[in-house]
């Protein structure tokens, strides 16, 4: 005898959140259904302008968005997104597909374009790409402010012996360059791997090297001459 199908799960508070936006009731009712089958929150919009009044700019997840609505366009609210700084990714929605249209939502940063009706498969991999995606980039983005918090916490000599290290000079050629000892870089690059959590040197050249690219061409570190 087969076991009765298992009851969807209802998402967790912390889930990614999804913002709908579609002046179709009916689309917007089964999609934000369908949406919450695989445990995302979802939250509906029915008029763009009250989406870009009034959505969580800080969620992390992504934007299902109608081409065709009554005021602002799908398109145009792509565009005000992108200027604001927006980084959720946006996965568009039409009807009445074009290759122009298509063209012009990839150009202004859609993370996917699908045509209604879509197929529930389809849609649920591209609104699962584009939170992977978001993820991602949030993960990146706290990791580079972290990484720029710690290097803010370096001395101006620590800073020096840091560029010397992640271009591949050895203790005594940083010492030979700084005029200081080998014991002496020794205790700085002890000080480098604390303040900076790094472990190995791979470590800290892939988390710093391009804030010492960045803080040497602004002249704030000198590089050796």
């Amino acid at each position: 005898m087969s076991q009765p199908a298992a009851a969807p799960q209802p998402p967790s508070p912390v889930s990614p959140l999804i913002h709908l936006v579609d002046d179709d009731e009916a689309v917007r009712e089964a999609l934000a259904m369908l949406i919450g089958t695989v445990g995302l929150r979802v939250q509906t919009w029915s008029h763009p302008q009250a989406f870009l009044d009034g959505f969580d700019r800080q969620a992390v997840g992504g934007i299902v968005l109608d081409v065709r609505m009554p005021g602002l366009s799908g398109l145009t609210v792509l565009d005000l997104l992108r200027q604001q700084g927006v980084d959720q990714p946006v996965v568009m929605l039409t009807g009445h597909g074009t290759v122009e249209l298509c063209r012009r939502a990839f150009k202004s940063g859609a993370a996917e374009f699908l045509e209604k009706p879509v197929d529930d498969e389809i849609f649920l991999e591209a609104v699962h790409n584009a939170v992977r995606e978001h993820v991602r980039t949030r993960q990146r983005d706290a990791a580079g402010r972290e990484a720029r918090e710690r290097y803010a916490l370096l001395s101006p000599r620590e800073r020096e012996v840091l560029s010397l290290v992640v271009e591949g000079l050895t203790n005594k050629e940083v010492g030979r360059a700084l005029g200081l000892s080998p014991r002496t870089v020794e205790t700085h690059r002890a000080h480098l791997s604390a303040k900076l959590q790094v472990q190995t040197l791979a470590q800290m050249i892939r988390a710093y090297a391009r804030l010492v690219d960045d803080d040497t061409a602004s002249g704030t570190t000198s590089p050796a001459a």
